[in-house]
């Protein structure tokens, strides 16, 4: 809720990442207008959901424009209020254009959040959370980011979308693949965009014949309630 584009670039290892793995990485600013920074509570208006939608169109015909993009190859992801928003609006209404979608610390549904609705194109999933304490806010309204990636893979079962699970114990904070990465701190992340390009045949994956590859840690598994929560200490520090 509080981040920057920059924090997203630094945390993520985003330009080491990109060097090695030879990517594009496009990271929206917030404008501030939105109450929860992106407009996926069910309190935001069709209009600032379109203006959004339009942000996102605009960012991905431009890098088409200027550079020799591969458009069969373009993932969103996003982490708390940008998992939310990608995982409860882009995924549903710009599926047509995504290959696959990251939710770390996202999901859709409960009392506050938009929920699902059925995307055109099936996407391969990753979702990601830290345990019953991946938390935001205080009562009455509070996120509770385990119970709105249950709801979210649900819908993404139910539809036939493949998808792997990830659960960490670190609650609200960022996802310890530190344990397994090599070239930035969320190596899997990458490796699972560029593992499922647009061709695949939809509600397909590589990983179907049920090993990740090695940049996943030991708490990832393929499908709802695949993962087993991981142990051990949290380096980073939690909060919205």
């Amino acid at each position: 809720l509080g981040g920057s584009a920059d924090e997203f670039l630094q945390k993520g290892g985003v330009q080491a990442a990109a060097d090695a793995y030879r990517f594009i990485a496009v990271i929206p600013e917030k404008s501030g207008n939105a109450q929860f920074t992106w407009p996926m509570d069910k309190i935001s208006s069709n209009a600032a959901v379109e203006k959004d939608l339009t942000l996102f169109d605009d960012m991905l015909s431009c890098v088409a424009a200027q550079y020799n993009a591969n458009t069969s190859c373009v993932s969103s992801a996003g982490v708390s209020a940008g998992a939310l928003w990608t995982a409860a609006v882009v995924a549903n209404q710009r599926s047509e254009y995504l290959s696959s979608f990251i939710s770390l610390s996202g999901g859709t549904g409960g009392i506050a959040i938009k929920p699902w609705q059925t995307a055109a194109h099936k996407l391969p999933g990753l979702v990601l959370w830290g345990g019953p304490g991946d938390t935001c806010g205080n009562p009455p309204v509070q996120l509770k980011f385990e119970e709105l990636s249950h709801d979210l893979e649900s819908h993404l079962t139910s539809d036939g979308h493949f998808f792997v699970e990830c659960v960490h114990n670190c609650g609200h904070s960022i996802p310890p693949l530190d344990d397994v990465s090599t070239i930035s701190p969320v190596d899997a992340v990458w490796q699972f965009a560029l593992d499922h390009p647009y061709w695949l045949p939809e509600g397909t994956s590589p990983y179907q014949n049920g090993t990740l590859p090695s940049a996943f840690p030991d708490w990832c598994g393929i499908g709802q309630g695949s993962a087993t929560e991981r142990v051990g200490a949290c380096a980073n520090g939690g909060g919205c």
